[in-house]
């Protein structure tokens, strides 16, 4: 189940200062003492995973000898079965003290790789640089955009054959434009369950006119839904901006693989999604230890093998890979735990939209019923601030439950008790 370990930091939990001021507030305590409690108290919590024996002991030895007070516990899980499941360690502290771990870390021989992976969690409380497509960039951390679904297919899920035509597709692809897509996803083999593969000539004759037409006549830009580095580099000829590879690479065994080397020569960005198997077999009883470490593992690698075609890492998304190769469970609790995907450091693109875990838990067994779930899902992980782009059938509907979402996650105005929440006492 295990490779060869990878020290990563995911984020557990990490109360803002803002929301303890609030709490500070309610309680009438003075601004003076509620800088002081910000100052004493541990506002995260993360994760190690990765651990050898030697980055056990030596955060051990901080703890014992004080050096980053706050922290409250390391378990010894680096005994017993060693050369099956690497380490792990729980941190709690404040943001000053895990930055003090930083710098020790990286004066201690042979601590470099977790000095980088704190540094890296620390990172990802603030949000990424802005994503780039085409002449557009898209602000990460602060909203949810919407990236509307173009399906040139005779066999999708939830609409398949509607738009093979490319006329259909065209006029399919403008309808979302106008609804307020801020992004549109084309796409020309089918990737539902028990899928099969085509061509990439096929694959190519079904986007490539969409592709071109649609730049004509939108300035929304284009990203194409492929696997294949040759679709993928007719398909930025035609004006795409963005690939979007459901295989996260893992397709091709290159160090540097071809679809993302496509992706880099043309200056564009690129989306790796998880996925356990194939789309002919995924579905077949995935199983997993952590589901969220072995997606983050995924990606991580998917990642560093991008950057190493020569893709930037600021034209980077991450994809969690809903319905792909998970039960129901898996899907759910991914997205329940999704913020911890910003440990990754890249914006995050996820899709629920019309998707079968959904018809599970309705009882909905037509693709085209499951509007109200679709609504559901993408409102629920923007509230929980988990996702930059939401992918997505019905571009109307999601942008008005993601109008309520956002305001939510945004929402401030808590009456005069709280007005200077935020605002620093001032100096004694």
């Amino acid at each position: 189940m295990y490779g060869a370990p990878m020290i990563r930091a995911r984020i557990l939990s990490a109360d803002a200062p803002s929301t303890l001021q609030l709490g500070f507030a309610r309680l009438g305590l003075p601004r003076a003492a509620g800088e002081y409690l910000l100052e004493k108290l541990p506002h995260l919590q993360l994760l190690l995973t990765g651990l050898e024996r030697e980055q056990g002991r030596f955060l051990k030895a901080l703890r014992e000898g004080s050096v980053a007070p706050g922290f409250e516990e390391f378990p010894d899980s680096l005994s017993g079965d060693q050369e099956r499941r690497p380490g792990t360690a729980l941190l709690s502290g404040r943001r000053e003290q895990l930055l003090r771990l930083v710098d020790a870390a990286r004066e201690a021989p042979g601590q470099q790789a977790l000095a980088a992976a704190v540094q890296r969690a620390l990172d990802a409380l603030s949000p990424p640089p802005p994503l780039r497509l085409g002449a557009r960039d898209f602000a990460l951390g602060e909203r949810t955009w919407v990236m509307g679904v173009v399906n040139v297919t005779a066999d999708s899920f939830s609409d398949g054959g509607r738009f093979l035509a490319p006329e259909a597709a065209v006029a399919h692809g403008l309808a979302l434009a106008a609804a307020g897509a801020h992004v549109l996803d084309v796409g020309g083999e089918s990737t539902r369950p028990g899928s099969e593969p085509i061509s990439a000539d096929e694959e190519c004759a079904r986007v490539v006119p969409v592709l071109q037409a649609l730049r004509e006549r939108t300035e929304v830009p284009l990203s194409v839904d492929t696997t294949k580095a040759q679709v993928a580099r007719e398909a930025l000829r035609a004006g795409a901006v963005l690939v979007n590879d459901i295989s996260g690479l893992s397709w091709d065994p290159a160090p540097a693989p071809a679809l993302a080397r496509a992706v880099a020569e043309a200056g564009a960005a690129l989306c790796v999604m998880h996925l356990q198997g194939t789309p002919a077999t995924m579905q077949q009883q995935p199983r997993y230890e952590d589901v969220v470490e072995e997606v983050l593992d995924f990606l991580e690698r998917a990642l560093a093998r991008a950057e190493h075609a020569g893709v930037a890492p600021g034209q980077l998304l991450v994809d969690p890979g809903i319905g792909f190769g998970k039960t129901v469970g898996h899907n759910l609790f991914l997205l329940r735990r999704l913020p911890e995907l910003r440990a990754l450091g890249r914006g995050v693109l996820v899709g629920t939209s019309r998707k079968g875990f959904l018809g599970a838990l309705t009882g909905r067994k037509r693709a085209d019923e499951r509007l109200a779930a679709t609504l559901g899902s993408v409102a629920a992980v923007a509230a929980g601030g988990g996702a930059d782009f939401v992918r997505v059938h019905d571009v109307a509907e999601a942008r008005d439950a993601l109008a309520v979402a956002d305001a939510l996650r945004e929402a401030q105005e808590g009456g005069a008790l709280y007005e200077t929440v935020g605002k620093r006492a001032p100096p004694p």
